[in-house]
């Protein structure tokens, strides 16, 4: 039997510790699986960095080729970035916010680029935008507009595949954010669109910034639907992957220069992330 604790109560076993402990060891059949898929994730990048051309790495960086293929991939990941921002915020409000016929389906939809080979990704957009699009030609006689092959067809290949990272995460930080307080300013005479700048968005705005962060990143790394829809022109539609695919044909450690810059980049990213993903914050 217990003895009484101070206060009359029978002292009990201590509570006061973490309610879940880490286990100390893990078992043999999830240790050797684990370490093997790290080693696996890890390998390809450590033998980036053991096989790096050190030694001539600032010569090759310092191209004109390769200043120009980091200028217009960033410009054009930017600007992709952008596009996502300014339709696919009201996208995943609609997506969070309203009910609507087909709803799923257009989730669906959304989501799709996501899982679509990016090469079949810039075969659709060149039928849909081409000169001889569905909406392309269009595009061509009324406006003279051509976008496959230019700079403006690198940004909306970009903007395609991107677009969803920032659909979802706006999504579902829109579904975690509390209705009641956009709901409260639209008592209090505020419009829809009102309560949703001043209230909703910057309730929202740290899942924003984190999907803008993914959607940039993809734009920067994205190739098959790039290539496709808008080539391979230096100077125009050569982003850094291009190049790098480019390189390792007729310069294989130019490609290891240029994939170590792609790497720096997407370090980067993970660590501007960390607070938000790694910590479960």
């Amino acid at each position: 039997m217990t003895a009484p604790g101070r206060y009359g109560a029978a002292a009990g076993p201590r509570t006061d510790g973490p309610r879940r402990r880490r286990a100390r060891g893990a078992p043999l059949p999830l240790l050797v699986p684990g370490v093997a898929a790290l080693v696996f994730l890890l390998l390809p990048l450590l033998a980036l960095l053991v096989r790096a051309p050190w030694g001539s790495l600032p010569d090759q960086l310092t191209s004109v080729e390769v200043w120009q293929a980091l200028r217009l991939s960033l410009v054009t990941a930017t600007a992709a970035t952008g596009v996502s921002l300014v339709l696919g915020v009201p996208l995943a409000w609609l997506l969070a916010r309203t009910d609507f016929p087909g709803r799923g389906v257009v989730r669906a939809l959304v989501t799709l680029p996501l899982v679509l080979p990016p090469v079949v990704g810039g075969v659709a957009l060149l039928l849909a935008l081409g000169r001889n699009g569905v909406v392309g030609r269009w595009l061509d006689a009324w406006f003279g507009i051509t976008l496959p092959f230019t700079t403006a067809g690198v940004v909306i290949a970009e903007a395609f595949v991107a677009m969803p990272f920032l659909v979802i995460s706006v999504e579902g930080t829109l579904r975690a954010a509390d209705p009641r307080f956009e709901e409260a300013a639209t008592t209090l005479g505020a419009s829809r669109f009102t309560a949703f700048r001043r209230v909703t968005l910057p309730l929202i705005a740290p899942g924003v910034a984190a999907g803008a962060v993914l959607a940039w990143a993809r734009a920067l790394g994205e190739f098959g639907a790039t290539i496709t829809f808008a080539g391979n022109f230096p100077g125009r539609t050569r982003t850094m992957p291009l190049a790098v695919y480019l390189a390792l044909q007729n310069d294989p450690e130019a490609a290891v220069s240029l994939s170590l810059v792609l790497l720096a980049v997407s370090i980067a990213v993970l660590a501007g992330l960390r607070d938000r993903w790694l910590t479960g914050t």
